[in-house]
């Protein structure tokens, strides 16, 4: 069992998250974090405050299963869709026409806790050391918490939440959840090219990546994180997704 770093519970100021990647499942994943937020900021939580991260444009390549339409190729992704989501929920969450990394560094800040929804095995490595060094923040309401990561291929993925640092449990519980790379940093280097990167249209993207992939793995992903906060401890930290056997197997904490 692990429970929740005490913050997320009560905290000062909504949850901050960092959201690294907006398409086929960040896309997905922002509108789990704005349904969460209203949720929980009925049952009096504070709920959360995103910035998302992505430089890439819509293109037509990302209709369909990516959640943009006509009207915003050659937008922004970060953009679009947090102007539909601060639209649609009356919110005033930021978006950053910008990559999360190195060259980056001075318009990112820090956040509780960060989503990654990336391509690539090499922007996991990178990310995860720029936020062991130089994306820590140094109060509550910025310090860094969870690292909640989502990777598919085409009819598989997984969703893994893991802490930056030991959070304090009851006596004979893990003190630290595995991140993604700790625990499958061997099977990320055996991925393919095929498995990563981005699609050229929608044809080849959904022969990448099928239809539904990105919208039930981030649903399976956002309810740990819903759990979490809201029963205040999970029994799993992460979840392995086969839409093809049509199986979804959990991680134990």
């Amino acid at each position: 069992m692990h429970y929740a770093h005490p913050y997320l519970l009560n905290p000062t100021h909504p949850i901050t998250v960092a959201l690294v990647g907006c398409g086929g499942t960040g896309s997905q994943v922002l509108t789990c974090l704005a349904r969460m937020d209203f949720a929980l900021r009925g049952l009096g939580h504070p709920g959360f405050y995103v910035q998302a991260y992505d430089p890439d444009a819509v293109t037509e390549s990302n209709f369909g299963r990516q959640l943009f339409s006509p009207s915003e190729i050659e937008h922004n992704k970060a953009a679009a869709l947090i102007t539909r989501v601060n639209r649609f929920f009356g919110l005033a969450w930021e978006a950053h026409a910008i990559p999360y990394c190195t060259e980056t560094i001075e318009a990112i800040d820090p956040a509780n806790m960060i989503v990654t929804c990336v391509d690539t095995v090499e922007a996991r490595i990178a990310l995860a050391e720029l936020w062991d060094e130089d994306v820590r923040g140094g109060r509550e309401y910025n310090e860094g918490f969870y690292w909640l990561d989502f990777g598919n291929t085409q009819k598989t993925g997984q969703a893994v939440l893991g802490t930056w640092n030991e959070i304090k449990q009851p006596s004979g519980q893990p003190q630290k959840l595995p991140t993604v790379l700790e625990l499958f940093y061997d099977e990320f280097e055996r991925a393919t090219e095929e498995d990563q990167g981005p699609s050229c249209s929608l044809a080849e993207a959904l022969n990448r990546q099928d239809l539904f992939i990105n919208s039930t793995l981030a649903m399976l992903g956002m309810d740990i994180l819903w759990k979490l906060i809201r029963e205040t401890r999970i029994e799993y930290h992460g979840v392995f997704l086969n839409l093809e056997t049509m199986k979804v197997n959990p991680i134990p904490v």
